[in-house]
């Protein structure tokens, strides 16, 4: 045995291990403690707000409770059962699916782009103020806003008026091929400034000696774009995802809004379809088993994201 290995053992049974690993668990119980009393008011009100509401819902998902009425009769996976063999539940989970897709690229492409184009452009401080304005207005307010817009009389075909030798009429909103790809023009419009900030914080953030370098060996700056800034900008590229998905899950005022009874509910969503369950029809029950389903996907999503964002920082690393 090695000569300091077998010093040290005799050392550790002399001082008394036993006793190095009881004081080691007991500063640790001590900082913890403390640790806990410090978060207890946050934790507290997370408990009240967030987990209590949430486990009461997946109470009434297994339930008959009706608004008013007390009833809260166990009915097992009854609500569960009726919504997957709701044809509208089917709509709402291929529209969603299309949102989140929506919500994902197209800001995301937006956003990009016009942080590479406002990066060292004079005067871009004017510039992103303005693209991001329309984050801090009420979706709600948006979507009034252009629901005038798009209106037959509205200032879009009076626009593409000025192009035609007929009057512009088209119902945006009215008619099944258009009503979905006017709405995320709007949602578009409203998300891509902060996708576009996030994305200058990341590249603000990034090391400038790799692109340096790559110039200096003559790279083009496409190049540069996609094999150094674009694999560095991962890991916010990968947090901006998991915002996008979540907006996407959960949008609802816009489709309310904007498109909220339009041919073959085109534009119903999970989250619309939760809203009018429960306060359309009063199947507070029945939405209660619809919410618990968006939120297990959307955790499902978001742990696969996560997965994924650890796997991309331990190649960069």
């Amino acid at each position: 045995m090695n000569p300091l290995l077998q010093h040290d053992q005799q050392l550790l049974a002399r001082i008394g291990l036993a006793q190095i690993k009881a004081r080691e668990r007991a500063r640790q119980g001590r900082q913890f403690r403390l640790a806990l009393r410090f978060m207890a008011p946050a934790l507290l009100l997370v408990t009240a707000l967030l987990l209590l509401p949430v486990l009461y819902n997946i109470w009434l998902s297994f339930t008959q409770w009706q608004l008013f009425e007390g009833r809260d009769e166990f009915a097992g996976w009854e609500n569960y059962h009726q919504l997957w063999s709701s044809p509208y539940f089917d709509d709402a989970l291929g529209n969603t699916a299309l949102w989140v897709l929506a919500s994902v690229l197209f800001p995301l492409t937006a956003g990009l782009g016009l942080a590479l184009l406002f990066r060292q452009m004079p005067g871009q401080e004017w510039f992103k103020s303005i693209i991001f304005l329309p984050r801090i207005l009420a979706p709600t307010a948006v979507g009034v806003m252009w629901y005038y817009v798009y209106a037959p009389q509205g200032m879009l075909n009076q626009m593409l008026g000025q192009f035609s030798s007929m009057p512009v009429e088209t119902g945006w909103l009215f008619e099944e091929q258009l009503v979905t790809p006017a709405i995320i023009l709007t949602f578009v419009w409203q998300s891509c400034g902060l996708v576009m900030v996030l994305l200058l914080l990341g590249l603000a953030a990034l090391p400038r000696d790799p692109q340096d370098a790559a110039r200096m060996d003559g790279a083009r700056p496409w190049q540069v774009f996609r094999h150094i800034t674009l694999p560095l900008l991962a890991p916010t590229l990968l947090m901006v995802v998991i915002l996008s998905v979540l907006a996407g899950f959960t949008v609802f005022d816009l489709l309310w809004v904007m498109g909220a009874n339009y041919p073959q509910q085109r534009t119903l969503s999970l989250a619309v379809f939760m809203y009018f369950e429960a306060f359309q029809k009063n199947s507070w029950a029945f939405a209660a088993a619809t919410a618990v389903v968006i939120g297990g996907v959307v955790l499902a999503v978001t742990w696969l994201q996560t997965l994924l964002q650890a796997r991309v920082d331990r190649v960069i690393r």
